[in-house]
């Protein structure tokens, strides 16, 4: 790749340099995360190109995508050379891309392991800044029903009430559950209130027949199974 200076806009870039020709001639994989986010950006200003823009952004948030989508509107706005609509472009293409982990999983609406039990609930929970109780609701032969969120709470914990979830299981004629919560810090390990809350929402389901088939802890890109660990 050839070098240059600040001041040069892409346009005058070599033609395989240039982020949206080197997207439709290499297609989306060839890539950098600066790269993408430049074809958002559009442009530049006086002083850096969409690219130096772009970098200097990923730079603030450790180049992680993930820090990037949690960044308000306010926050983008702070950086320099950040526009209204280059925030507003960065926000909705990362939030589509939230909402299309969702999307995909929901084709597959049969959930026979924690893994497709955590893709299923990864965009609802994965990105929140505090904590919130979700429940997957199942059919006897493990298809999806209805994911519900049944509680939110701070940033290091929400209160979970069993009645409202075996309520909500019956209205909606579930024979079996999942129990899902995020870990704003990004840990998964379970709490000693976790292990309590779920022992005790499992045993009201073997009551009213109810099965309780796991408790995923959701962090940012991983997740813990009680199941999967032998908590149950």
């Amino acid at each position: 790749m050839e070098h240059y200076n600040q001041t040069m806009p892409i346009r005058q870039w070599a033609e395989d340099d240039r982020p949206r020709e080197k997207l439709i001639r290499l297609g989306k994989n060839s890539l950098s995360d600066a790269e993408l986010v430049a074809i958002l950006l559009r442009s530049g200003t006086r002083v850096n190109s969409a690219l130096d823009l772009a970098k200097m952004i990923l730079s603030n948030v450790g180049n992680n995508l993930i820090e990037l989508s949690k960044l308000t509107l306010d926050e983008l706005l702070s950086i320099k050379g950040i526009g209204e609509a280059k925030a507003l472009s960065i926000i909705a293409a990362l939030e589509l891309g939230r909402r299309r982990r969702g999307a995909d999983v929901l084709i597959k609406s049969k959930v026979s392991s924690s893994k497709e039990a955590f893709e299923l609930i990864q965009a609802d929970l994965a990105d929140l800044q505090y904590e919130e109780f979700w429940i997957i609701l199942l059919s006897r032969s493990n298809h999806l029903i209805r994911k519900i969120a049944v509680s939110e709470g701070g940033t290091s914990g929400t209160v979970v009430d069993p009645k409202k979830i075996f309520k909500l299981a019956i209205q909606h004629g579930a024979t079996s559950l999942l129990l899902c919560h995020n870990h704003p810090s990004g840990s998964v390990q379970p709490s000693e209130a976790d292990i309590r809350i779920t022992k005790k929402i499992r045993e009201g389901g073997v009551l009213l027949d109810i099965a309780v088939l796991d408790h995923i802890i959701v962090g940012e890109e991983k997740y813990f199974s009680f199941a999967d660990e032998g908590i149950f």
